[in-house]
């Protein structure tokens, strides 16, 4: 399988992300589902093999129970026998026994960082590490990791001042081409939280604040400086002598993956048919939240399902594949419109189905390390996508389409099974017919009509003669989106076509 480059998104720790060495799902055996995992946790059943009891291990007891049936697996300093789950796994058991006897913290966090892995397994702890403990808070700092504001290197600092009516938080960047997508904004019951994203890393402001404020938040950046204001509006017009007590990581400056997941509770306002069995389901952001979804980015949806915590990842579309592809501005600013097909038969998308209109869930900060700049210069962009591997494609096309003035040909392959399974088929051709650049291609494995797409499966006769230059030595890229196997196979076959890692991008529905 063909090795992703690193400025693939979505970003390498996430579901989404197919890369040689990462994590594919493998099929499970009847009764193996999240939701039979969780009726086993929940039946009583010993799966320590310690009878309740929780010991201390040492790095050697860790390291004598490496084995498929003695496995146990340490996670920021806490010891689990993950043998019972096994069978349980969807990326298999191959995946588990990489870490097996082993302190598997690092692996996790490449593979499965945004898994509550301390409510699946709960029932499969042993202890804790007797020797060399792991932090087992994700996103704490350690004290030297602190900023010290003093400091005249190019680390970011903030500041802030008041009027009688506002109080104006400053950051102070360092760094050139910021924007609103760059800087996330939470104030919740009298926290402020402002997570400024720097490339790689992050920057956190957290803080109870001084004084009660209103909950419209405005945000001002300037580019070509770096700096970030965050507006405030004074509920009582009171002089404050400090900006307020500061909170955990505050004043932080770590890698992104190292920072931990932030959630705040999102509306259902509206959940419209786009197929038989996909919807849309648009969220309303709170007032006081500022996020912006970066284009090729997910967030993390997060349920709590017969007591145990279900997070999934899913990338926002826009609203729909604009003809003249002049984006509503409330399609970033203060909506987030997602696209999921539901699985009648599956855990979290039939609850996700059962939301009425008024109710709340659980959203993260967006996630994912690819950069607009990578596609500036293309002149051949394909994309291959099957079923509702065709979301992260959205704002891509709508982008490209409107910004990347290289471009000489737009072309994507989706795969469905039927052509009741089309996502936006109408709108897809009527973008065809607009924009002279983009072409589509349907190919039905099950078609039921004559004359809708090509009848097959992805192949390498089908990619050869969709996948061609626009002229020799075109700058091309190839994004894939579907199943698994579907991705996997399609890498394959770009690879036995010519084509280089750093032209092939994929993700995983």
């Amino acid at each position: 399988m063909l090795n992703v480059p690193a400025q693939a998104f979505p970003a390498p720790g996430s579901q989404q992300r197919a890369a040689a060495g990462g994590r594919s799902k493998v099929p499970l055996k009847p009764g193996r589902s999240l939701m039979d995992w969780i009726r086993l946790t929940k039946s009583g059943k010993d799966l320590t093999g310690l009878k309740g009891q929780l010991i201390e291990v040492t790095e050697e007891e860790l390291a004598k129970h490496s084995k498929r049936d003695d496995c146990w697996i340490c996670i920021r300093g806490l010891v689990y026998n993950v043998t019972p789950y096994m069978e349980y796994h969807p990326g298999g058991d191959d995946e588990l026994m990489r870490a097996a006897g082993t302190d598997g913290t690092d692996l996790f966090d490449q593979v499965h960082r945004w898994v509550n892995y301390e409510s699946m397994l709960r029932e499969c702890l042993v202890g804790r590490m007797a020797l060399k403990p792991v932090a087992a808070t994700t996103g704490m700092l350690p004290k030297n990791k602190v900023l010290d504001t003093s400091s005249k290197d190019l680390t970011p600092s903030y500041d802030w001042f008041q009027t009688d009516y506002l109080v104006t938080v400053v950051i102070y960047t360092k760094q050139k081409g910021m924007n609103s997508e760059m800087v996330i904004v939470d104030h919740q019951d009298g926290r402020l939280r402002v997570d400024s994203i720097l490339s790689d890393y992050s920057y956190l402001l957290h803080i109870e604040l001084s004084y009660a404020v209103q909950e419209d938040i405005t945000v001002h950046i300037a580019e070509k400086v770096g700096k970030v204001e965050i507006v405030l509006k004074k509920k009582d017009n009171i002089p404050w002598s400090k900006l307020g007590q500061p909170l955990e990581s505050h004043n932080s400056f770590i890698k992104c993956t190292d920072r931990g997941l932030y959630y705040r509770k999102c509306k259902l306002i509206s959940k419209t048919e786009v197929t038989h069995d996909t919807k849309l389901f648009c969220l309303t952001l709170p007032q006081s939240t500022h996020l912006q979804v970066p284009v090729g980015h997910h967030v993390y949806l997060k349920q709590i399902i017969a007591d145990t915590e279900i997070v999934k990842p899913y990338t926002p579309v826009s609203c729909s594949l604009k003809s003249d592809f002049k984006e509503p501005s409330h399609d970033d600013s203060t909506h987030l419109i997602l696209m999921i097909k539901i699985y009648p038969s599956g855990l979290f998308t039939p609850e996700l189905d059962h939301l009425q209109i008024g109710d709340y869930i659980s959203v993260s900060n967006s996630e994912g390390s690819f950069k607009k700049s990578q596609v500036q210069t293309l002149e051949d962009l394909f994309l291959l996508a099957a079923g509702t591997g065709f979301t992260p494609m959205v704002k891509l096309l709508n982008y490209v389409l409107t910004n990347v003035c290289s471009l000489r040909t737009v072309k994507l392959m989706f795969f469905n099974k039927t052509e009741d399974d089309i996502l936006w088929r109408n709108q897809l051709e009527q973008l065809a017919l607009k924009d002279k650049r983009f072409e589509v291609q349907f190919i039905l494995s099950e078609s039921k009509k004559e004359g809708i797409g090509k009848q097959g499966k992805i192949s390498l006769s089908l990619l050869s003669e969709f996948v061609k230059r626009s002229k020799k030595d075109s700058k091309v890229h190839i994004y894939v989106c579907g199943p698994a196997p579907f991705t996997e196979q399609g890498i394959q076959f770009l690879q036995d076509l010519g084509y280089s890692k750093e032209e092939v991008h994929s993700f995983t529905a």
